[in-house]
């Protein structure tokens, strides 16, 4: 490809990138410019907002995946345009019809009458010299029949006539199977007609899949969560499951295509051509084809939900200074009890039994009044793992007894054993028994809910929605830009993150991230941000793209502690110096005036006015905090209509389920989550945050628990 048509074919990407996100040109084409230069969305985010016209995160992760894909269309589409003209069989309907594709499944409806195939019967009758006949049945001839017939058979290349005219309505049914036309129809009316249909396989208990066992749904409707159901329950070989296509309508708009001729003699053999290419060839194919696209939304769409999930779950507020005593429960095992200081710093650790089979309620107690005495401990957390339920019962009986005022909360403790058996739990906890390190990670995640879950594999944080389902490399990645994300957004304390929350930040690989733990064990606390320049394998590519989102409270520059980025010291000091100057407060400063008389982009200006604004700023202490318990109520003690305060453990396509304190999660289902329109529950509930719900129902024997949303309209 030349330099010419390299550069068509990208301000053709460029252009309909602009189009599908109703962007300028000028901006999609300033984005993709940054993207190739190696820059992280984050740093493009925050301080490239010139270049792209302020783009936001979100919008630039969209722009990031359908760059790739139009990259992909375009390159494919060249391959494809020389793999048929390697053929001798490009003509100018086929170059004008790959230019217009604009997916890469048109490319390959175009390219599959060209395919290698493997042996078919199509082919084999090829080889016993029947294209003719099939051009004959194709064309709708009006005589020839008995001809051709006698003299394929006198050729002895079939054993007779009724040979011939099946090897030749093989040859037609794949001519009208391959017809782009012909997938392109079938599929559009799949997909605006067909239903999925599923049925309990004979002799298998549904159990879980009851509500499929008799099941039927239009594609064009079907909810995500349902096809991952679905297929979840045929993997497992409880459903049998079909595509049901709209067969009468797609037979009509093929013959439409392939029109059989009532005074051609080849008639009745194109009709059975045409109904042998749906049956055998067009229909199976495009029914793999429509559940694979199901499967894939519907994943596109979990994976949605999970990093939703992930992202309000890792920007809880933190709770600073506390002195917490972690709680992982157990039976035989005991609880582990771990106490921690303001800093995550582990204070002591013992091990309880107050449940069965010990029962040694009465030393439990003493031992964790004497913590709760010994330590000043403010707050006691609790996993919601096994014996959840009866160890909130224990503390919230212990809590008038203890020697001042305590609080408790609950906690999810999903991936905090995945932790405890880590290297890098391990390391950072040497001295204690791996059960001792889960109850350390309880009260981290409390303490610091993004700096201890980014240990954890999102994956196991337990936020999700058929996560096991879904494409994992796509998860993964989707994951991973959430928690790159949440990581810049909020920012990192250079002198105090760990290795784990380092190789999340802008630019920062995880061999840089060990030596900037290195040099700061070896050397002592930074002091600047330009000390990162002295640091083994950091460059100044990496630190431009790291230094922004590194913070150091305290430093003799204050800038070191706010979003500011170096690159941009002259500027936020002239700045500084014109509230001197004009005796203003920053919050009066005109950021147009400013930008303009100082010679500098408004968006940059901006910033930079709010970070002055704010030092050491953090967004997540502008949300409300974890809920607090000082009491218990009993599942057998809920009624209807009874109004409680819930935490929100995780946002699915059909509602949340909502911890309300009694061992089970109450699910909060989309209809009942209030008057107003809205296209998914992630816009009305997040992970996490605390609501007030009303009882709606209670199944005790299934312990099942209805819940309604209080104060929505």
């Amino acid at each position: 490809m030349t330099q010419v048509t390299q550069n068509a074919v990208h301000e053709k990407i460029i252009a309909r990138l602009a189009g599908e996100l109703a962007i300028g040109e000028a901006q999609a084409g300033g984005a993709a410019a940054l993207l190739d230069e190696g820059n992280t969305i984050p740093f493009i985010a925050r301080y490239r907002k010139e270049v792209t016209g302020e783009l936001d995160e979100e919008l630039l992760r969209r722009l990031d995946d359908r760059l790739r894909y139009l990259r992909n269309l375009e390159a494919r589409r060249e391959e494809v345009r020389q793999l048929i003209a390697a053929q001798e069989k490009l003509t100018p309907e086929i170059e004008q019809a790959l230019a217009a594709a604009r997916r890469l499944q048109e490319l390959e409806d175009i390219y599959l009458p060209f395919r290698p195939k493997r042996r078919t019967r199509a082919g084999i009758a090829r080889e016993k010299g029947l294209a003719p006949l099939a051009g004959l049945i194709l064309e709708q001839a009006p005589d020839g029949l008995d001809e051709t017939l006698s003299s394929l058979v006198e050729g002895a290349s079939v054993a007779g006539a009724e040979e011939a005219l099946q090897g030749a309505r093989d040859i037609a049914a794949e001519t009208v199977s391959d017809d782009s036309r012909v997938r392109r129809l079938v599929r559009s009316l799949a997909q605006r007609e067909g239903a999925l249909f599923s049925r309990t396989v004979e002799g298998k208990d549904p159990g879980i899949y009851e509500q499929y066992g008799d099941f039927r749904e239009a594609v064009a409707v079907l909810p995500s969560h349902r096809i991952l159901a679905v297929n979840r329950g045929e993997r497992e070989g409880v459903l049998a499951v079909k595509l049901e296509l709209p067969a009468g309508r797609c037979l009509d708009a093929i013959f439409k295509l392939y029109p059989p001729d009532p005074k051609s003699p080849f008639a009745p053999h194109l009709q059975e051509a045409v109904e042998d290419a749906y049956r055998r060839l067009v229909a199976p194919a495009i029914e793999r084809e429509i559940r694979a696209s199901l499967t894939e939304k519907a994943g596109e769409q979990a994976i949605r939900v999970f990093a939703g999930n992930l992202r309000a779950l890792l920007l809880q507020p933190p709770l600073r200074g506390k002195i917490i005593l972690g709680l992982d429960p157990g039976y035989r095992t005991g609880c582990k009890a771990a106490v921690i200081d303001g800093t995550g710093k582990v204070l002591g650790t013992e091990t309880i039994f107050p449940h069965p089979p010990q029962r040694r309620s009465d030393e439990a107690a003493g031992t964790v009044g004497a913590l709760v005495e010994r330590y000043g401990v403010e707050l006691i957390v609790i996993g919601n793992g096994t014996a959840s339920r009866e160890t909130e019962a224990f503390i919230a009986a212990l809590i008038p007894s203890l020697p001042h005022p305590v609080s408790y909360a609950i906690v999810s403790e999903a991936g905090a054993s995945v932790y405890s058996a880590s290297a890098l739990a391990r390391e950072e906890l040497p001295g204690l028994d791996v059960s001792l390190r889960g109850a350390v990670s309880i009260a981290r995640r409390i303490q610091d809910p993004l700096a201890e879950l980014v240990k954890i594999d999102p994956k196991s944080i337990g936020v999700g929605q058929y996560q096991h389902d879904v494409n994992q490399g796509r998860l993964a990645a989707a994951l991973e830009g959430v928690v790159e994300s949440c990581v810049n957004s909020v920012g990192v304390d250079l002198n105090t993150a760990s290795e784990a929350l380092l190789v999340h930040v802008s630019g920062i690989r995880p061999a840089v991230a060990g030596n900037i733990v290195a040099r700061r064990e070896r050397e002592g606390q930074f002091r600047a941000r330009r000390e990162l320049l002295e640091v083994p394998r950091l460059g100044q590519g990496t630190y431009t793209q790291c230094a922004g989102f590194l913070r150091l409270p305290g430093a003799e520059n204050p800038l070191d502690d706010t979003p500011v980025h170096p690159e941009s010291y002259p500027l936020a000091e002239k700045i500084h110096g014109l509230v001197e100057e004009e005796r203003e407060a920053l919050a009066s400063l005109d950021a147009a005036a400013v930008a303009a008389r100082l010679g500098a982009g408004l968006p940059t200006v901006r910033d930079i006015i709010a970070a002055l604004q704010q030092p050491g700023r953090d967004p997540r202490d502008e949300l409300p905090p974890p809920l607090f318990r000082a009491e218990i109520t009993q599942l057998a003690d809920l009624t209807e209509g009874m109004i409680l305060t819930g935490t929100v453990r995780n946002v699915v396509d059909f509602g949340a389920f909502v911890d309300i304190g009694v061992g089970r999660d109450g699910l909060l289902h989309r209809s009942a989550l209030g008057r107003r329109r809205f296209s998914h529950p992630q816009e009305v509930l997040s992970a996490g945050e605390v609501i007030e719900v009303k009882v709606t129902a209670v199944d005790l024997e299934r312990e099942r628990i209805s819940l309604a949303l209080v104060g929505s309209t």
